[in-house]
């Protein structure tokens, strides 16, 4: 039995076009194209994905997914350790849950009591958190990963002030929500006032470094599929960060090539 995309794309809630970009990207390639132009997929084809969608749920990116894919290790061995992940993250859910419920009620206990409430173990309001990373680990990973750019970034990054941190932090922001408007409404990725916006974010990054054609298109690459930036996109809107790229490799194909 085989099901098409937009029968793939019901079930699993992916949308089709990021089903299409998995298989441009070799990740998952349909089953089979039909003579017109329409993917099929077949049960094989749904397991990879249901791995695919475990390892996402696990943070992993597309290329950490496509590695483990590619191993040819054994389906069920896989699924077992997702699985063991998955429990390791239901365990911690639930310490949070009770660290919630323990919160709530020391508080209405103590408003019952006095006019404030009271906590009796500070330390158990923060049972359950994961620790986050610290912005120097984020900047040693930037610098370790793109050197290249790190270095040219400093100059400028180190000689801005708090202040203007700040207002360039809310132009980032106010830039991702304008692209998401843009996503919403359908508007094609090549499409001018899209890539004027672009253009705009393209300018932005020349503050720190200047990136050519590849180097801009595996930035935006980076926003897909490092989980810290993608989470920064998904928090405006699910699919902006492939929205994002795809604009992003539109601009530089036309204006840096």
């Amino acid at each position: 039995m085989a099901w098409s995309i937009a029968d793939v794309a019901r079930m699993s809630g992916v949308t089709s076009r990021t089903l299409r970009h998995y298989d441009e990207i070799g990740l998952l390639p349909p089953a089979w194209i039909g003579s017109n132009g329409h993917r099929y997929y077949g049960e094989a084809e749904l397991l990879r994905l249901q791995q695919i969608l475990l390892m996402r749920e696990l943070d992993l990116g597309l290329r950490e997914i496509r590695a483990v894919l590619e191993s040819r290790m054994d389906r069920t061995a896989v699924l077992r350790e997702h699985r063991g992940r998955l429990l390791a993250e239901r365990n911690r859910l639930e310490t949070l849950v009770r660290t919630v419920d323990r919160t709530i009620a020391e508080l209405e206990e103590g408003k019952d009591n006095s006019d404030m409430a009271k906590i009796n173990r500070p330390e158990n309001l923060f049972e359950g958190f994961e620790a986050a990373r610290t912005e120097a680990e984020l900047d040693a990973e930037v610098q370790e990963r793109w050197p290249q750019a790190w270095e040219q970034s400093r100059p400028a990054v180190e000689g801005m002030t708090p202040e203007e941190t700040e207002r360039w932090q809310r132009e980032v922001t106010a830039q991702m929500i304008r692209m998401a408007e843009f996503m919403v409404a359908g508007t094609p990725v090549e499409d001018a006032a899209v890539q004027a916006e672009v253009d705009v974010h393209y300018q932005g990054v020349c503050r720190f470094w200047t990136p050519n054609a590849e180097g801009y298109k595996g930035l935006g690459r980076t926003y897909v599929d490092e989980p810290d930036f993608r989470a920064n996109f998904d928090k405006i809107a699910d699919g902006l960060a492939e929205y994002q790229r795809d604009a992003m490799a539109a601009y530089a194909d036309a204006r840096l090539s």
